[in-house]
């Protein structure tokens, strides 16, 4: 999948999330608006509330988008066989997109009320839903192989070329234009903050500024912009590494925390989940069967 493809890709299930908890708002406001003691006389009360058509109808598909998202991708991971399947980045995604849209249904079928075990269930999944997103963010710091491996420090460092050899090879750079570009990635001068999140903002306005500051000064030392596009892009590349090496272990260490707060909430989540179904279908509660 290319760079662009993998763009839309990701903004049409990110959208679809988006529209679809918007359109199902907007469908449902007079409803979710009122108290619950008067919802029993609202007209659409047989439709929305957790047991009717409209709202039995979303706890049912978004119980199934998340047992599919789960499963799945579990299953992508632990069998070989599935590899040819896609690459493991591209169903993190999609996980990701099922877990995200499957909540948002059931949201809706609960009617915003919340109460009894399914409560602890309904929490669990938000628990879930949050601990995913950071999970995301972990998980695409730590340099991986296109099978989705995990990079070790050697083979990231590996990964950086002799920009200074690159440079004289293939770009023609007066020496002032040279030396900022090498100053630019020089490792020993940038500065990593001990706290991680402010350090990591910190240092991306940072690394945004030292790419303004090259591409000025090659655009004012008469450097093609053609070339100036492409140094940029090599400099922006060695920053990236710079950082990825610099914050690898510490990466590595909380994708292993993370873990441990991820899964027990999905666990509880899932469990009450069977027994909320299952309390359901012994009740004689049906849908559209």
């Amino acid at each position: 999948m290319s760079q662009l493809a993998h763009r839309i890709y990701i903004t049409t299930l990110s959208s679809i999330v988006i529209l679809t908890f918007f359109i199902l708002l907007f469908k449902g406001v007079p409803y979710y608006s009122t108290s619950i003691e008067e919802r029993f006389y609202h007209p659409d009360h047989n439709l929305f509330k957790p047991s009717g058509m409209f709202g039995h109808g979303l706890g049912i598909v978004g119980t199934l988008l998340i047992i599919i998202g789960v499963f799945g991708y579990q299953a992508r991971k632990k069998f070989k066989s599935w590899a040819r399947l896609g690459r493991l980045k591209y169903w993190l995604e999609f996980h990701i997109f099922l877990c995200s849209l499957g909540p948002v249904m059931i949201l809706f079928h609960t009617a915003f009320k919340f109460g009894g075990i399914v409560s602890i269930s309904f929490w669990s999944m938000v628990a879930v839903v949050a601990s995913g997103i950071i999970g995301r963010f972990i998980y695409v710091q730590i340099p991986r192989t296109i099978s989705g491996r995990e990079l070790s420090m050697n083979e990231v460092k590996a990964m950086k070329a002799d920009l200074g050899e690159l440079l004289k090879g293939q770009y023609r750079l007066n020496e002032e234009s040279y030396k900022l570009v090498l100053e630019a990635v020089d490792v020993n001068r940038q500065k990593f903050g001990t706290n991680l999140f402010s350090s990591m903002f910190n240092k991306y306005l940072e690394d945004k500024k030292t790419l303004r500051q090259v591409k000025t000064t090659l655009r004012k030392n008469g450097v093609a912009g053609s070339d100036v596009r492409k140094v940029s892009k090599l400099v922006n590349n060695e920053l990236t590494l710079n950082n990825r090496i610099e914050r690898l272990a510490t990466m590595q260490k909380l994708f292993k925390y993370w873990h441990v707060a991820h899964l027990p909430f999905a666990l509880i989540m899932l469990v009450i989940m069977v027994i909320h179904v299952g309390i359901t279908l012994a009740m004689g509660a049906r849908w559209v069967f």
